[in-house]
């Protein structure tokens, strides 16, 4: 049995800061074999640089996945080309970075996909036809395939959830930073929730001053959205799975408050 965890959208310094405090005590107390987290939200609340996967790295995450912010610091092409951060496989072959990596731990290896959504979202290649078109090859080199679906519309979460039903471990969707209560095994194989949440501040704007936020909504005047720093907690889930079969056996919701 493989022990994975997978955190929520990382939003900046305060997110990082609390998983450097977390994580190296969590490996070992929840014995966990592989920790995924989504990065696109890491530098400052928008992409992610090389001092930042660093510190995601070095708190204990094995892969990094992202989403539709990843390119929008130009280092983090760099990160892409050095470090085990993926991005959506889905914005096409003339991408830069890869879309899916393979990880061995223990002997057993890991194949993390990432996908983005195209309802409510910036336009990119169709992710069920992306993944179709390179999860037989995968598969051939991993037994646990592990999905992060980076989208908006729950709709189209649970739909790629059914899609990919026994034929990927697990399926977790990013992006909206609120977790959802769906978590489940879907035909008694794939791990799915439609949300996994955020790491950052929960007393904010999924990750915002909140007061700057409201301003926003009320004035529709441009306004700066800072990053808030109050009520700093890691959302993710803890996800079992049998490593000869890659077959899910479990999942459950975590989440993991700052002490003050």
């Amino acid at each position: 049995m493989v022990r994975i965890l997978f955190i929520g959208d990382i939003v900046g310094k305060p997110a990082r800061e609390y998983l450097k405090i977390l994580l190296p005590s969590l490996r070992k107390d929840l014995n966990l074999d592989f920790i995924i987290a989504n990065g696109e939200n890491a530098a400052g609340g928008s992409s992610i640089t090389l001092a930042t996967a660093e510190d995601i790295f070095g708190a204990g995450v094995d892969v990094i996945t992202s989403g539709d912010h990843i390119f929008k610091k130009k280092e983090s092409r760099v990160v892409l080309d050095t470090k085990d951060l993926i991005r959506p496989l889905n914005y096409g072959e003339f991408s830069a970075g890869k879309g899916y990596i393979i990880k061995e731990v223990a002997g057993v290896k890991i194949g993390v996909i990432n996908l983005m959504g195209r309802v409510f979202m910036q336009p990119v290649d169709c992710p069920f036809k992306a993944i179709k078109s390179i999860l037989e090859d995968v598969k051939r080199e991993a037994k646990i395939i592990f999905v992060d679906m980076h989208a908006e519309a729950t709709s189209e979460k649970v739909a790629l959830g059914h899609f990919l039903s026994g034929k990927a471990s697990a399926v977790v969707g990013t992006h909206t930073h609120i977790p959802t209560a769906d978590e489940k095994i879907i035909d008694n194989f794939t791990a799915y929730i439609t949300d996994v949440g955020m790491t950052g501040s929960c007393d904010s704007v999924i990750g915002r001053e909140k007061h700057q936020i409201i301003e926003k909504f009320i004035t529709n005047m441009p306004t700066r959205f800072n990053l808030a720093q109050e009520d700093i907690r890691m959302q993710a889930v803890l996800i079992e799975v049998d490593e000869e079969s890659g077959r899910a056996l479990s999942i459950e919701r975590a989440e993991y408050k700052k002490e003050i």
